[in-house]
């Protein structure tokens, strides 16, 4: 058994020297690969597993405000380690829930794995193809988004399959980084978070045993697995953003002018729009509850409706840091105009508003959370 990780003490220890490196990734597209080796250095990697399987022990709520802190000193390395840690995560849930994680835990563990998420654009389709083989799959597809794999041991993804027996399908399995027919495309030329070194992966007939398929459920349809993803994932992505309106915030209240009356009122709403994201950020720590939840659509639903206020507040907050800041703002070495960039990719990470809204709405309807034509027809019909 380990000791408890002090993550507040290391955040204090690493903070200042990711931010003197966030704007030169920023500049220059370079990958925050430095910073992965100083987390991995000091056990961040496996923090939130617990102490008796050889963890740092952290909780949910202390991951998240850890990941929000490294995201105002560096947003893509906050970013980066948010995905990694809702991996681990949702292997934490689903462990404490007698359900299957135990095993990942154990390798990141015993390997200090990075792991990688493609699961934001997979969503409930998938993509890609697989074939049956001998022992296992033959498996082929391209999975952009891909935050960290520059530098990451092992991706957890999934593949769409066409059953012969069961229809169209889709499997979950890691798969590693280094794996024959395993690459990056070099490919991560964005926006902003240019420093995630979120490159597509291409998979081309790469091996996948049979015992290495986590779940397969049918394609398309809503699957418990999300209920579990969106529970513990949200909370932590919009930590890493909320750190990046809390650097805009500063940032523009150091450049404000403050001499007059607009001066105040525009302070005033860009505070009123930062509190909204925090408490909408908040509740979605509170609904995880530090792994104690027990996962449905309604939960999910709940923590997706918060998502889109948090993401839509966060932007907005930005906005107005900018316009706080004034025509200052519109310069690169302030970092403000950096921030303003970052801050947009809240709105792309599952689910999107408007999908967000459809999903919601379903469910209030008393509908699947994702749309079964023959299944709606026959509800109607009643």
């Amino acid at each position: 058994m380990t000791t408890k990780i002090d993550l507040a003490a290391i955040l204090d220890d690493i903070a200042p020297a990711f931010a003197k490196n966030a704007a030169w990734m920023d500049a220059t597209d370079g990958f925050m690969g430095d910073n992965y080796d100083i987390l991995r250095e000091r056990g961040i990697l496996t923090a939130l597993i617990p102490t008796d399987l050889g963890g740092g022990g952290a909780t949910h709520s202390e991951m998240c405000a850890f990941v929000r802190g490294v995201a105002k000193a560096c947003p893509a390395t906050g970013l980066t380690l948010a995905m990694h840690s809702h991996l681990v995560s949702a292997a934490v849930a689903n462990d404490r829930a007698g359900r299957p994680g135990r095993p990942l835990l154990e390798k990141v563990v015993a390997n200090n794995w990075i792991l990688v998420s493609t699961g934001a654009n997979d969503w409930l389709s998938s993509n890609g193809s697989a074939r049956k083989v001998d022992g296992g799959y033959l498996v082929s597809g391209m999975k952009p988004f891909a935050s960290g794999s520059p530098k990451g041991d092992v991706m957890v993804t999934s593949i769409a399959y066409d059953d012969p027996a069961e229809g169209p399908m889709v499997l979950h399995f890691p798969l590693s980084l280094k794996a024959e027919g395993v690459s990056t495309m070099g490919d991560w030329q964005t926006m902003g978070m240019r420093g995630t070194g979120s490159e597509t992966i291409k998979i081309e007939n790469a091996f996948v045993p049979d015992a290495a398929i986590a779940v397969k459920r049918p394609r398309g349809p809503y699957h418990p697995a999300f209920s579990v993803i969106v529970t513990v994932a949200m909370p932590l992505i919009m930590s890493a953003y909320s750190g990046v309106a809390d650097a805009a915030v500063e940032i523009a209240m150091e450049r404000a002018k403050g001499t007059d009356a607009l001066a105040h009122i525009q302070a005033g709403e860009m505070q009123n729009l930062k509190t909204t994201a925090d408490l909408a950020v908040a509740d979605m720590i509170r609904l995880c509850n530090d792994f104690d939840f027990a996962p449905s659509p309604e939960l999910a639903r709940a923590g997706l409706v918060r998502k889109t206020i948090c993401a839509n507040a966060l932007r907005d907050t930005v906005a107005k840091a900018m316009e706080v800041a004034g025509g200052s703002s519109f310069y690169r070495k302030y970092g403000l105009e950096r921030m303003f960039r970052d801050i947009q990719g809240s709105q792309f990470h599952p689910l999107p508003e408007k999908k967000q809204q459809e999903l919601t709405g379903r469910i209030m309807h008393g509908l699947e959370p994702v749309a079964k034509p023959e299944l709606d027809t026959a509800k109607a019909a009643a």
